[in-house]
C-alpha cells in the first residue's frame, strides 16, 4: 500500500474570505516527481489544473513550470483575492498509485471546521467537485456530522450551493456558503457533456468546449 500524504499545509491567512477545498493532489506531488509543467503548489498539476481556468478568467499569464516564481504568482493572486486553500484529506492509502478519489482507503481528514472557527472571515467554501463518493463535498458532509452540522440546500442546479450555521469559539454564529464546482478533472467532461446548459451553449456555438464551460461556471466565484 502506498501512503499518499498531502504535501502542502493549508494556505490560509487572516483576511481569507473564500476557501478552496479539494482532496489530494496526484501522488507525484507527494513523491517529489513533478512533470515539466507542474507547479509545486496547491492545484499545480498542469493536466488537472484549477489554475488554467483562473488564469483564463483573470488573464494572468501565469507560468507553468517548477520555478519558485510560478508558486509566488499563485500565492499573490490568492492573497489579492482573499482566497485560501485547505484540502480536506490529510492522507490516504492506495493500492494503485494514481489520483483517483475512489482509490483512497484508510482516509484521514483535516479539521476544516476547526480552521473555519479559527479564521472568522471565511464565508464561502469552494469544493472542487460534488458529492460523489470520496469527493470533497462528500468528505465535508462526513466531517460535519462530527460537529452536528447539516448542510441546507440553497441552489440545486450545478454548481450546487448549500449553507450551514457555524458557532465559533466566541459563541458567535455565522452563516457559511458551500459551492460544489464541476471538477477540473478530465473525468468530469462526460458529466459536463450531459448537462442541458452545456448542450444549449454547444448548439449555439459548435466551438464551445468543456474548458469554456468551466471558465463560465468558475468566473462567478473566482
Amino acid at each position: 500500500m502506498f501512503l499518499h500524504q498531502h504535501p502542502y499545509p493549508p494556505f490560509i491567512f487572516e483576511d481569507t474570505t473564500k476557501l478552496i477545498v479539494g482532496t489530494l493532489p496526484p501522488p507525484r506531488f507527494s513523491m517529489g516527481e513533478l512533470l515539466e509543467k507542474d507547479v509545486d503548489f496547491c492545484y499545480g498539476s498542469y493536466y488537472n489544473s484549477l489554475w488554467l481556468y483562473i488564469d483564463a478568467i483573470h488573464n494572468l499569464n501565469l507560468r507553468y513550470d517548477n520555478s519558485r516564481a510560478a508558486v509566488e504568482e499563485r500565492k499573490q493572486f490568492l492573497h489579492k483575492h482573499k482566497i485560501g486553500v485547505c484540502d480536506i484529506v490529510e492522507s490516504a492509502q492506495r493500492e494503485k498509485i494514481d489520483a483517483s478519489d475512489l482509490g483512497m482507503t484508510n482516509i484521514k481528514l483535516r479539521d476544516v471546521i476547526g480552521y473555519l472557527q479559527k479564521y472568522p472571515n471565511i464565508n464561502t467554501l469552494l469544493f472542487t467537485g460534488g458529492n460523489s463518493k470520496n469527493g470533497p463535498e462528500y468528505f465535508f458532509r462526513r466531517h460535519c456530522k462530527e460537529y452536528g452540522i447539516k448542510l441546507q440546500p440553497v441552489e440545486t442546479e450545478v454548481p450546487r450551493i448549500h449553507s450551514f450555521q457555524l458557532k465559533d469559539k466566541n459563541e458567535e454564529v455565522r452563516e457559511i456558503k458551500t459551492v460544489s464546482l464541476t471538477s477540473a478533472s478530465g473525468s468530469a467532461n462526460r458529466a459536463i457533456g450531459s448537462m442541458p446548459l452545456y448542450q444549449q451553449l454547444k448548439a449555439k456555438n459548435p466551438d464551445f468546449t468543456t474548458f469554456d464551460f468551466r471558465v463560465l461556471q468558475y468566473r462567478e466565484f473566482f
